[in-house]
């Protein structure tokens, strides 16, 4: 196996098992989270609503995404394009229960088409 070969398949192991982790320590806490998260945090915490969002990209090499504070409040499901990185582009889609739990100040993470051979997981967060 060469050296590029082996690269890409870590990084395609890693890119499914980071997010399979995170859904997994996260899920069951998301429901009972907000009402204290809300609370704790008052007005100044991230709040995706009013703020909008953050977005962080695995292995990224160029791409960017806006998810407005609009399209949090309207809460459906919508597919997006990731900007053009590296030559090629990929599209992330976030669902209606994606929306929800960002509307709840909570942070979802995506996984993008593939494309080049290779996917990237979306962070979405609340700013």
């Amino acid at each position: 196996m060469d050296r590029k070969t082996f690269i890409r398949k870590t990084s395609a192991g890693i890119l499914i098992g980071i997010p399979t982790v995170t859904l997994l320590s996260c899920s069951s806490s998301d429901d009972n989270s907000n009402p204290s998260t809300d609370d704790d945090q008052g007005s100044n915490g991230p709040n995706c609503l009013e703020n909008g969002t953050a977005i962080s990209i695995s292995s990224n090499h160029g791409h960017s995404l806006s998810v407005s504070k609009e399209d949090v409040a309207a809460g459906t499901q919508k597919t997006y394009t990731l900007s053009q990185g590296d030559g090629h582009i990929h599209e992330v889609i976030i669902s209606e229960s994606q929306f929800e739990i960002l509307q709840g100040n909570n942070q979802i993470t995506a996984i993008s088409t593939s494309d080049a051979g290779h996917t990237h997981n979306v962070r979405v967060s609340c700013a």
